[in-house]
C-alpha cells in the first residue's frame, strides 16, 4: 500500500515521516539522494548556504544505506539529509572554518558526532557556511562571501551557524549540526524559523577537529526543522566517548512536559534592549500555551554582578589571539576584520583579565545551577530582533536605539558558560513575515526534558498557527 510520502518530494518531508518511509521500503535512500542534489542546485544559487558538495559521494552513501536496509538494518536516521557546519570535521570533506587559513583543508576523519550520524544512516549532502572560526554573529566569511537568509534574501541569517540554519529554512536538508559557543546554533534558527539546540556541555562529544579558542563553552548542536527531528537526531549522537572527557556527563530520562515547572522572563532577567514585536511576539506565545495548560509562572535567574558578555568575551577574544595571533600580525588582510580585530583585543589581554573571565564564567554557572536547583525551565526570547541586512555583523538599532554590535546576541552566551541546555523553537513572525524564537532552557544535564518541553510546546504553537511553513522564496 502507497503511502503520502512516496508522492511527495523526498525534500520537503520532515526527518521522522522521510525516515519512516525509508525504513517501510516506500522511499529510496537513492531517491532522497537525487532529490537532494535537484534541491540544491537550485535553491543554493540565492543563499550560499552550503560550500562543499560531493554528489557521487552523497550517491555511493545512499547505494551503501540501501545495501544495509536489504540486509535487514533499521537504523535511526535512515536516508536522512545532513547538513554540517563548516567547523566540524566529515571524513574527505573540505572543512575550512571559512578562513582562508584552511582553504585547503580535508578533513581526515569525521568528528565523532558526524561518524554515529553516519552509522544511524543520515546522508551527508553538504557543509554548511560559518562565519571565520565560528567567532561572528553574522555568517560572511573571507573565503565564501555571504550566506543569505530564506525568508528574504537581502538579510543575513544569522551566525556563525547561519549556512546550516538557512539550508534547513530553504529545504535543503532536514537535519543538520551547527555547534554552540555563544548562540551560534539557536540564534540563526530563530532568524531561520527553524529549530536549534544547544546541549549540555559533554552531553555530545566534541571532536576530533579543529582547536577552539575557548575550550568547554562550544558544543555540536543538533539543527532541525522541528524539535521533534532536533530530538531523533540528538538521540542518535549523544553519550560518552573515551575521546572527549566532558562527553561522561549522565543524562536523565525525560519527564512529562506537563510536570516541569517553568517560568517566563522576558528580558532573562537582564537590562537589555529588545524590539517591541519580539517581546509582543513572544509574550502572546506563552499566553497561547499557558491557555492550552501549561503552568508557567514568571522568575528569572539572578545574574552575578558584572555576569554579562562583556566579562566572558575575553576568553574567546585570548584563546584566537593564541592560535592565530601570530598569522595576523604577519598577513593581516587573509582575515575577517572582525575577527581580526578579536584577536587584536586578546593579543592585549593580561594574564589577568584572561583570569578574570573564567571566574566571571564561574559565577554565572554557579548562578544557574542556583535557580535550576527550585525550576525545571525557563522560557525567554531567543533573539532580541528579526533578522537584518546582509554584510552587517549587526542591526542598526534594536529596541529603538543604536545596537552596540553584541546588542543580538544578548539571550544566549551566558547559557553557554553556564553549560545548560537550551534550544530555540519557532515562536511567531514580525509584521514584515521574519520568523521569530522562543528559547526554552533547562537545568545541567536535563536535555531530555528541555527537548520533551519543546516538542509539546511546538505542537501546541503550531496548533495555534504562529509556526510556519518554511519559505521557498530562495530560488534563483
Amino acid at each position: 500500500m502507497s503511502t503520502m510520502a512516496e508522492h511527495l518530494d523526498p525534500m520537503d518531508l520532515d526527518a521522522k515521516t522521510l525516515i519512516g518511509a525509508v525504513l517501510a521500503g516506500g522511499l529510496a535512500p537513492t531517491r532522497i539522494a537525487e532529490a537532494a542534489i535537484a534541491r540544491l542546485d537550485v535553491r543554493d544559487l540565492a543563499l550560499g548556504a552550503v560550500t562543499f558538495r560531493d554528489d557521487d559521494g552523497l550517491r555511493a552513501q545512499a547505494e551503501a544505506l540501501s545495501e544495509r536496509l536489504a540486509a535487514g538494518d533499521k537504523p535511526a536516521l535512515a536516508g536522512a539529509p545532513l547538513i554540517v557546519k563548516d567547523n566540524i570535521w566529515v571524513e574527505g570533506a573540505r572543512i575550512t572554518q571559512g578562513s582562508r587559513l584552511f582553504a585547503d583543508h580535508f578533513a581526515p576523519e569525521d568528528a565523532i558526532a558526524v561518524a554515529r550520524a553516519r552509522d544511524a544512516g543520515a546522508l551527508f549532502i553538504g557543509v554548511g557556511a560559518c562565519s571565520e572560526f565560528a567567532c561572528k554573529g553574522e555568517t560572511t566569511t573571507p573565503l565564501y562571501g555571504a550566506t543569505r537568509n530564506p525568508w528574504d534574501t537581502t538579510l543575513t541569517p544569522g551566525g556563525s551557524s547561519g549556512g546550516p540554519a538557512a539550508g534547513l529554512a530553504a529545504g535543503m536538508a532536514c537535519l543538520a549540526f551547527g555547534t554552540d559557543a555563544g548562540g551560534s546554533g539557536r540564534r540563526p534558527a530563530a532568524h531561520c524559523g527553524v529549530v536549534g539546540f544547544k546541549p549540555s556541555l559533554g552531553a555530545i562529544p566534541y571532536g576530533p577537529g579543529f582547536a577552539e579558542p575557548c575550550w568547554d563553552v562550544s558544543v555540536i548542536s543538533p539543527m532541525a526543522r522541528t524539535a521533534v527531528d532536533a530530538a531523533l537526531l540528538f538521540e542518535a549522537v549523544a553519550g560518552r566517548d573515551a575521546r572527549d572527557p566532558s562527553s561522561a556527563v549522565s543524562l536523565g530520562p525525560a519527564q512529562e512536559a506537563g510536570a516541569l515547572k517553568a517560568v517566563f522572563t522576558p528580558t532573562l532577567g537582564l537590562e537589555v534592549a529588545i524590539d517591541a514585536e519580539v517581546a509582543s511576539a513572544t509574550a502572546s506565545a506563552i499566553e497561547i500555551l499557558r491557555s492550552a495548560g501549561f503552568a508557567i509562572g514568571d522568575g528569572a535567574p539572578s545574574w552575578p554582578s558584572g555576569g554579562d558578555e562583556d566579562a566572558i568575551m575575553p576568553m574567546q577574544h585570548a584563546g584566537l589571539a593564541a592560535l592565530y595571533g601570530a598569522r595576523w600580525r604577519k598577513e593581516p588582510q587573509i582575515f575577517d576584520p572582525e575577527v581580526g580585530a578579536q584577536i587584536e583585543s586578546g593579543l592585549a589581554l593580561s594574564a589577568a583579565d584572561v583570569g578574570a573571565a573564567w571566574e566571571a564564567g564561574r559565577l554565572i554557572r554557579m548562578a544557574v545551577a542556583e535557580f535550576f536547583a527550585d525550576t525545571d525551565i525557563v522560557l525567554c526570547p531567543t533573539t532580541p530582533c528579526a533578522a537584518w541586512q546582509v554584510g552587517r555583523s549587526a542591526p542598526e538599532t534594536i529596541g529603538g536605539a543604536p545596537d552596540t554590535g553584541r546588542g543580538h546576541a544578548v539571550f544566549t552566551p551566558l547559557l553557554n558558560h553556564a553549560r545548560v541546555p537550551a534550544i530555540s523553537i519557532p515562536c511567531g513572525m514580525t509584521a514584515a513575515g521574519l520568523p521569530l524564537g522562543l528559547q526554552i532552557i533547562g537545568g545541567f544535564a536535563k536535555d531530555r526534558d528541555v527537548l520533551a518541553y519543546a516538542v509539546a510546546a511546538e505542537e501546541t504553537l503550531r496548533d495555534a498557527d504562529v509556526i510556519h511553513p518554511t519559505p521557498v522564496r530562495c530560488t534563483a
